[in-house]
Formats: structure tokens, C-alpha cells, sequence
């Protein structure tokens, strides 16, 4: 079985869109695109090769599926910084997508069409399967308890609103924080492995106060 691994660059607020550029998602009126650009360091860039460094293949969401195909395969792969590219244009991907055509002329691409398509590509043996972007794929990952493990770099910024990494709907699960690091930025970059059932406790009295018991009978009534 490979492992999925969900890798995300999010705000102090949870919002994870167009973190690349102003022209990536401006959907809903999004007016930050590119946030995350200006807290980019040497650190940050050796975090990231961190991610890309074992073998992988990418699972990507339609909308980022077309960002990247747009994007990558024209980016100079000698430039000084075109590893990234060059790593990205040789993987795997898989873009999916429920409906619709994709142009998959991307070198080296696949069409799934649901997440039935994921969980019989995860139950097969292959390099890690690791995301970017793909806001609603993500949500649908989480639903589904599909997700192993998660790198997420943390900006310093407040956007007050955008697609969000998380939705209610989640399986709960709890994650271990395996390594963690905080750049010269200020982006607090940590990386999570699945653990096990959340466990919960209390610190409430032997015996509780007629004002805590009309507190919970309250909220009760209130839903």
C-alpha cells in the first residue's frame, strides 16, 4: 500500500488558496493570490525538497491539475531554481476529476474520475501519492480517511477568507508530529504521520455546581 501524503501551504486562518500568484485561483473574489511568495527562503526551499525528495507520484485536484500543467511544463528546468520543475514534469500524476474533460497532454498523466479511483490506486504498491493544492480533493481525502500523513507550512499571515485546507466532515484521527521547523520568515513548517483514535478527558468537579448543572441543561435545550 502506498502512503498519501497531503502537502499544503496554509494561512494563520486555514486558507490554503492561490498561494503561488494573483492569477492562480482568483475565484469567490480572492484578492491575496501569491501570499505566500514574499516568506520564501532558503528554508523553506529545502523543506519543500524535503517533501519531493523519495519517489512520488502527484494527486491532484482538476483545478490544480491545470494550474500546474500550465505552468511547469513551460518553466526552464536549468534555471538555478528549476528543480522543481524538472521533478514535477517526470512524476506521476493523476488528476481527478468527476466530470468534464481534462486535458491530460501533460507528459506522464492519468484521469481518475472519483475516489474509488484513489483508494484502489493507494491499495496499490507505487511511490508515495502526495498533493498540492486541490482544496475540494483534499476535503474529499479527509472524509474518506484516506490521508497518512500531512506537511503543512504555516504562514504568518491572517487572510480572513478563501478555500480552506480543512471542512467539517473530516474522520477524526489524531497525528503524530514526526519533524517541525520554523523558518527565517516566520513559516512554521510541520510534518504529521496518521496516529491512532482522538482521546479526550476532563477536568470537571466530583461533583459540579447547581450553576455548572444549569449550564449544561441549558445548552441542551440550546442545541
Amino acid at each position: 500500500m502506498r502512503k498519501l501524503i497531503v502537502g499544503a501551504m496554509v494561512s494563520l486562518d486555514g486558507v490554503m488558496q492561490a498561494p503561488g500568484g494573483p492569477t492562480e485561483d482568483p475565484t469567490r473574489g480572492f484578492k491575496f493570490g501569491g501570499w505566500v511568495m514574499p516568506l520564501f527562503d532558503q528554508e523553506f526551499g529545502d523543506e519543500l525538497d524535503r517533501l519531493f525528495g523519495d519517489p512520488f507520484d502527484l494527486l491532484l485536484g482538476r483545478k490544480t491539475y491545470e494550474i500546474f500543467a500550465a505552468y511547469w511544463p513551460y518553466y526552464d528546468e536549468n534555471a538555478p531554481d528549476g528543480g522543481i520543475a524538472k521533478v514535477f514534469n517526470r512524476a506521476k500524476k493523476y488528476a481527478v476529476s468527476r466530470s468534464g474533460e481534462v486535458d491530460t497532454g501533460w507528459q506522464n498523466s492519468v484521469l481518475l474520475r472519483d475516489i474509488a479511483d484513489v483508494k484502489r490506486l493507494r491499495a496499490e504498491d507505487g511511490p508515495n501519492l502526495v498533493t498540492q493544492g486541490s482544496t475540494e480533493l483534499v476535503h474529499a481525502l479527509l472524509a474518506n480517511d484516506l490521508v497518512d500523513a500531512m506537511s503543512i507550512f504555516t504562514a504568518p499571515v491572517v487572510l480572513g477568507g478563501g478555500k480552506k485546507l480543512f471542512a467539517d466532515g473530516s474522520a477524526p484521527h489524531s497525528y503524530k508530529l514526526t519533524r517541525s521547523h520554523v523558518s527565517s520568515s516566520g513559516v512554521m513548517i510541520a510534518h504529521y504521520e496518521r496516529g491512532g483514535d482522538i482521546k479526550t478527558g476532563g477536568a470537571e468537579l466530583d461533583s459540579p455546581s447547581d450553576r455548572e448543572r444549569k449550564r449544561q441543561e441549558r445548552m441542551k435545550r440550546e442545541g
